[in-house]
Formats: C-alpha cells, structure tokens, sequence
C-alpha cells in the first residue's frame, strides 16, 4: 500500500512580502521622515542568513514530521520574513531626522549615546572653490551612498565639508573653467564598502553654492538621503538621478531665470517644495506609489499653481518615481 503524502505546504512568503511593502508604504505616509533604506543598505545580509535558517528549520520539521494532518501553521521562512520586517523598522526608527539652524543633519542614535559624528574612524575634510571669472556653472555631484545637504549662501563658488569613514574613498573635487563656464566635479569612489554599528552614518556631505551664479546640477545619488536646500540658488537645468533613499527638495522664494528638471526616482520618498508666486509646471507618475499634490491643480497630465502662465519665470519639472511616494508642496 502506497505510503500517504505528507499533506501540501502552503508558502506564506507572497502575502508577508506583501505585508513588509504595504506596512513600508504606510509608515512613509504616516511619518515622512521615515528613512529606512541606509539600514536596509547595511543590514542587507540578515536577509540571506535568516530566510537560510528557515529553510533549514522547514526541511529538519517535514524530515521528523511527516503523517496525515500535518502541517505547522507558518514556515520558517515565514518566521523568518516576519522577524526581517521587525527588526528593519525597529533599526529605522532609531533614525531620526532633525532640522537645525545650519540644515539639516541626521542622528542616528542608540540610546546608549552612539551619535552621528562621534567615531574615532571618521575623517573631516573641508574645501573651497572659487569661481575664477566664470558666468555661469556645471555642477557634477556623484555620491554612492550617504547623506548630501546642499544650500545656497556660500561666498565662494562652492564650499565644502565631507565627513566619511577612513574606509571610504576621499571625495574628489576638481574644477576648470573654459569661455566663462566653469566645470566643478565632486565624485567618490562607491567600490569600498563595509558594515558597522554607526547606523550607515558615515559618508555626510555639506554642501553651499554661491547664489548669484546660474548653475546646471546634475545629481547621481545611490543610497541616502538628499536635502536640496536651492530656494535663492539661480539653477537653470535641475538633473537628479536617485537610486534608493529620500529626496527632499525646496525650491521656494523668488527666481531670476527659469528652471528645467528632471527628477528620476528610484525606491523611497521624494517631496519637493515649489512657491507660490513663481510659475509651477509638474510632470509627475508614480512607478509603484503615489503622487499627493497640495496646493497644485490637475491640468491635463501635469499639476500647475495659480502663477503658472503669469510670471516672468517659471518651474518645468518632470518627475518618476519607482517605488515609493510623490510629495508636491506649494508653500
């Protein structure tokens, strides 16, 4: 007589996967600030550990339970995802967000007292640039994985001061200028990487540009958090490629040029302030996510303001989100 099979398991990873990214989706709306992905970014192989040790758990339960009637109520490697979704937003909660009078700065804290800066393997680094006659700009900035916070207000064409681990590649800055167009460049190498208990804040750039100056930025971010503080900065072309992390974007107060922007979005959460008495023009679509416009109106495809077709500048944006949400805030 044929041996009965064990009774059919069914997998409960799709509906937790589904759970992890609908509770990531909620806690994005619920609190803005809610960065996890520099923890996601650095943790990374508790993935692959944890889902490995259930699976060993699956196979020693069907090898010593095997009968008619049969079956434990979860895997695993059920037990597994559930656990991975805890301790993630348990990790990013500890990451909080706080604005102070020189912009805004990340503490990533322990209760214990491990705050920010507070490493003996941190290195600080501090650079100018003039603008050496130039008319207007390109600015080239590539960081792999961090925190950028860029302002307006600087005496110089730019300065600097980068914070990032010993294990980490030097930014590089390097600057020229040919028939009045200067070319500034501020890139790292992203090949080194390591993993530690500083919470992933290891590799912070502060940032100041000069406000009379037009500039073409164009931003390539990995994995971080980008605060583009450019309301007074004259940006003509606005390019920012974002891998995964946050983005959040001013552009508020008075304009003497019109700007052109694309914000290409990858996982994470974008908001961008835009004013009230400048032309808005929005071009928004959200990947997997949504677009939450306030005080915009729908025209078409597009989301203007009241002073769009009005003034003497305008803001034109397009913006593609991929996994997450799209903010619009008129202020």
């Amino acid at each position: 007589m044929d041996q009965p099979l064990p009774p059919r398991h069914r997998s409960f990873v799709g509906p937790i996967i589904l759970i992890v990214l609908g509770g990531l989706f909620l806690m994005f709306n619920l609190y803005p600030d809610f960065n996890p992905w520099p923890v996601l970014f650095r943790y990374w192989p508790l993935i692959l550990i944890l889902i490995g040790l259930g699976k060993i758990w699956d196979s020693y339960y069907w090898r010593h339970h095997t009968g008619p009637g049969v079956s434990p109520w979860i895997s695993g490697t059920g037990i597994a995802w559930i656990l991975l979704l805890m301790f993630f937003i348990l990790m990013a909660w500890h990451g909080r967000w706080r604005q102070s009078d020189n912009g805004w700065n990340r503490n990533w804290g322990w209760e214990t007292g491990w705050h920010g800066h507070a490493f003996a393997d941190e290195v600080k680094d501090t650079q100018s640039v003039e603008l050496q006659g130039a008319k207007s700009v390109d600015v080239d900035l590539n960081l792999p994985a961090g925190e950028l916070n860029l302002a307006g207000g600087s005496s110089h064409l730019m300065e600097a001061e980068f914070h990032y681990d010993r294990r980490r590649d030097k930014p590089n800055v390097s600057y020229s200028v040919s028939a009045d167009r200067g070319q500034l460049r501020v890139n790292q190498d992203g090949n080194h990487w390591h993993t530690g208990w500083d919470g992933g804040n290891d590799n912070d750039w502060d940032m100041k540009v000069a406000n009379g100056v037009p500039l073409d930025l164009h931003l390539e971010m990995g994995a971080g958090q980008s605060n583009l503080r450019l309301n007074g900065v004259q940006v003509k072309d606005l390019d920012v490629h974002m891998g995964a992390g946050q983005l959040d974007l001013d552009l508020t107060g008075p304009r003497t040029i019109s700007m052109n922007g694309t914000i290409e979005g990858g996982v994470g959460q974008a908001t961008v302030r835009l004013p009230k008495d400048v032309g808005v023009h929005v071009e928004a679509s959200g990947g997997i996510g949504s677009v939450d416009p306030r005080g915009l109106k729908r025209e078409g495809d597009a989301y203007v303001n009241d002073a769009y077709g009005k003034t003497p500048t305008n803001i034109e944006l397009t913006i593609h989100g991929g996994i997450g949400s799209i903010r619009l805030l008129e202020e």
